[in-house]
């Protein structure tokens, strides 16, 4: 095996692009992406587009460039295993050559009569190695005469092997466990995928193997493989699988999806790369928050754990909303600008090849226009600044301050009054907000909150001065605070808003 202490570490990832960059593969990427930037190493992509009528290049599109969101870059132009058939039909033949492996003229159905014979002896399935009794001269007379077939490789008989998993510890297995003989490759000597797998890593000069433990059954055949060709075999690293939070293994309904989506709901790439690191894997210490740099220089197996990962997307939004708590106002501006213009609350001159805002481009502090008029960037970034504290993922900002975008608000009545106040009283409140706000000169937000508090405490209940306005102000029963509002919006509009209230009730 190579060394683990290797200078020219070398990782690969390798999807299929048979959909998009799954959450699961993502994190998979990211722990060889952590390891091959802590030794210095390379990174390399390897496209698995074997599987011919699900592989397509939308998906490989979109695998590439939700790497290029994270951040995640690698060494080499990628590589794609449909390109390179003739180098695995060299190795294939090598073999066959070599009497290590033959042609196998067994149909489905003959195959499903020798399982259905073991399953009656109560045996576990495997191949019995019928086609190997096959002299070569039989074999050449059966392909001659059009006999369909599939390529098996020769493997040892009870014969113990083991390998030493960098995550997992010394694994044991005995080929009579494998199935018998197996299929190596089809008929037009396209490899299937272990065959493949072990020429590429081998001809890429891949150091170490780093993937789901849902591939570590797949591992005894690659080593099989490796020395029936005479390679060494890389190290390798099967890291645990996610789980959710009912410990069953990650699906849909835990919030199992692509990577494209989460970057949607408004997930910052730094929140996604930080909680997927902590999947199966923790430096120590009751630190939660860590930059990938960080996550880099304290990436190793040694702290990677043996049992499944549990996947809470409550931690997830936890951790995004730090890091969104820790952007500046126009940071968070630039995140909330594509979910205000896709809900229409404003508009720009600009384009999407100016801008994409689905991959994180920054927004140029451009004019913006709501209602015709033209809104700043700055009032924009005072907007969302309100709830930059509140929020754990960008796409929640627009349900909250969607008010700030109209011109009329549609609510009920009934959330103007404290605890069950009348009309009367209600109006009383809201009138006193008008004198109140219109007796303000320097329009800062310390001298409005000073302003209205000293008017508040002219009565005999803070909450029944202050809860009509908010709640008229912004039409909802939750928002930010009404000071904040008022500030935002400017006295005219916040004027208009509470005598708009008032002939509501009235």
């Amino acid at each position: 095996m190579n060394n683990n202490n290797s200078k020219n570490v070398r990782v690969r990832f390798a999807p299929s692009p048979t959909g998009n960059l799954h959450i699961g593969a993502t994190r998979v990427a990211l722990f060889n992406y952590f390891y091959s930037r802590k030794t210095n190493g390379e990174f390399i992509l390897r496209i698995e587009d074997t599987d011919k009528e699900r592989s397509k290049k939308e998906y490989e599109d979109n695998i590439m460039r939700s790497l290029e969101w994270l951040g995640i870059s690698w060494n080499n132009d990628p590589y794609r295993q449909s390109e390179r058939e003739d180098i695995y039909k060299k190795y294939i033949l090598k073999l066959i050559e070599e009497e290590k492996a033959y042609f196998c003229f067994c149909t489905k159905e003959d195959l499903e009569i020798m399982r259905e014979s073991q399953r009656s002896k109560k045996e576990p399935p495997r191949y019995e190695g019928s086609c190997n009794l096959l002299t070569k001269k039989e074999q050449e007379e059966k392909i001659k005469n059009g006999g369909l077939f599939t390529i098996r490789l020769k493997i040892p008989k009870n014969e113990n092997l083991e390998f030493d998993d960098l995550v997992k510890g010394k694994v044991k297995f005995n080929t009579k466990d494998i199935g018998g003989d197996f299929v190596i490759a089809k008929s037009d000597f396209s490899a299937l995928y272990n065959f493949a797998c072990v020429v590429d890593d081998y001809e890429m000069k891949i150091t170490h193997v780093i993937r789901g433990e849902d591939h570590i059954s797949n591992t005894p055949k690659q080593i099989i493989i490796q020395k029936a060709l005479g390679i060494e075999s890389p190290y390798f690293a099967h890291i645990s699988i996610l789980l959710g939070t009912d410990k069953s293994k990650l699906s849909k309904r835990h919030g199992a999806t692509s990577i494209d989506d989460y970057r949607k709901e408004g997930y910052l790439k730094e929140a996604l790369i930080n909680f997927m690191a902590f999947l199966g894997w923790h430096p120590g210490g009751e630190k939660e928050i860590y930059s990938l740099e960080e996550i880099i220089e304290k990436f190793s197996f040694e702290n990677c754990k043996k049992s499944g990962a549990i996947f809470d997307v409550q931690k997830l939004d936890y951790i995004n909303g730090q890091y969104i708590k820790k952007m500046t106002n126009d940071e968070l501006a630039s995140q909330c600008i594509p979910y205000f213009l896709n809900e229409g609350f404003i508009t720009s001159d600009f384009t999407e090849e100016q801008y994409p805002p689905a991959y994180g481009g920054k927004i140029p502090k451009i004019s913006y226009y709501y209602n015709g008029k033209e809104i700043f960037f700055d009032k924009i970034s005072q907007i969302v600044s309100l709830y930059k504290e509140r929020i754990k993922k960008i796409s929640e900002i627009t349900d909250m301050v969607d008010y700030f975008f109209k011109e009329d608000l549609d609510y009920n009545p009934d959330i103007l009054a404290w605890k069950g106040s009348s009309n009367k009283e209600t109006i009383e409140q809201l009138e006193r907000g008008v004198n109140a706000i219109s007796s303000i000169k320097k329009w800062e937000l310390f001298v409005i909150e000073k302003t209205l508090l000293e008017e508040a405490e002219k009565g005999t209940n803070r909450g029944l001065f202050l809860w009509p306005i908010r709640s008229a102000l912004s039409g909802k029963k939750a928002s930010a605070s009404p000071f904040e509002i008022i500030w935002v919006l400017g006295p005219e509009m916040s004027i208009n808003r509470l005598k708009m209230a008032i002939n509501k009730l009235k």
